[in-house]
């Protein structure tokens, strides 16, 4: 590139709002968003949640209503994860394979709201189940083992199949777990069942408001970082990444999001498959609360945070954003 001022003014094409949309290079629109949602038990309850503002559990018929909504907004995804009461909570997070858990029902209940209008994506990990708070399986020192919890989470994934999910999409980091669960789609008659693999996901400091969503923060004993990833560490969430598509990932996942932005761009450009983020619970806290300290418009803020994942070249994001970025991309 050899053009010089004042034969080029890259001020030109900024002059005017028709110039600025004709020249712009990313778009987002509500159909990149996924919006995740708790689920909780009883009937016509909601709960909000008082760390996540603006965000609540609902019961399975609230659940029902809020992907009626998404439709209505053009959302194409709801992304589930359970409220599981305490007392169904155990050691080994058994409550994950009862078919008619809060996730199933959930499932079926938007099935029967919205058909195929919108896609159901399911959380495969055991944190919601156990007493103690950990993704899979622990042994007498609180280690997580990786070959059982597998086991485990192939059961729960085909669980959640036959209750109608369309998306599994495992959280727990445990090595070996997409082919075990592909498999298992596969032999159990569900081979258009996609895998979003949670592939490069760090042990991060912004989970702590959906570990109170979902009811496992005040459980959880030690920390998860023998299988979430180092924040310190790009090159292994290229060898994740890689070892999951290998197993038979349909997407994959970069988890947090905007503090991960570079591990996004370059899981884009090495293997050029469908990338999502998630917009953490941490993250949204951070913009509600910038936005009520009047640190910067919240409109604004939402948008542009949004769009800085898709620029980075992820394919989509989870946020708990989305119905409201939705409905101002609606106009």
């Amino acid at each position: 590139m050899t053009a010089c001022y004042p034969n080029t003014r890259l001020r030109r094409t900024r002059a005017h709002a028709w110039s600025r949309n004709l020249h712009r290079e990313t778009m987002l629109t509500p159909a990149d968003l996924i919006w995740p949602l708790f689920v909780t038990s009883g009937k016509g309850v909601e709960e909000p949640i008082a760390s996540l503002p603006g965000v609540s559990r609902w019961s399975v018929d609230g659940i029902a209503a809020r992907a009626k909504e998404a439709v209505d907004l053009g959302i194409p995804v709801i992304a589930l994860f359970p409220n599981t009461p305490h007392d169904l909570r155990c050691e080994q997070g058994a409550e994950a394979h009862n078919p008619d858990n809060l996730m199933c029902q959930a499932i079926r209940a938007i099935k029967d709201a919205c058909g195929n209008e919108i896609g159901v994506l399911t959380d495969v990990a055991l944190d919601p189940y156990t007493s103690h708070g950990q993704d899979g399986l622990i042994d007498a020192g609180g280690y997580v083992l990786n070959d059982d919890t597998v086991a485990m989470l192939v059961d729960q994934a085909v669980n959640q199949a036959e209750a109608g999910a369309d998306i599994i999409a495992p959280s727990d980091m445990m090595d070996g777990r997409i082919k075990a669960i592909r498999m298992a789609l596969e032999m159990n008659g569900h081979c258009n069942v996609q895998i979003m693999s949670y592939a490069a996901k760090y042990a991060s400091a912004f989970y702590g408001p959906f570990r109170d969503a979902v009811g496992s923060g005040g459980l959880l004993k030690g920390d998860k970082k023998t299988y979430q990833m180092d924040p310190a560490n790009t090159d292994e969430a290229i060898r994740e990444v890689a070892l999951d598509i290998a197993e038979g990932a349909d997407s994959v996942m970069v988890k947090p999001g905007l503090p991960y932005l570079d591990i996004v761009a370059r899981v884009k450009a090495a293997f050029d498959v469908p990338v999502f983020a998630y917009q953490v619970s941490g993250e949204y806290a951070m913009i509600e609360a910038a936005a009520a300290a009047g640190a910067g418009d919240r409109d604004a803020l939402v948008l542009e945070t949004l769009l800085a994942f898709k620029r980075a070249g992820a394919s989509g994001v989870l946020t708990y954003h989305a119905a409201h970025a939705a409905r101002l991309l609606n106009g």
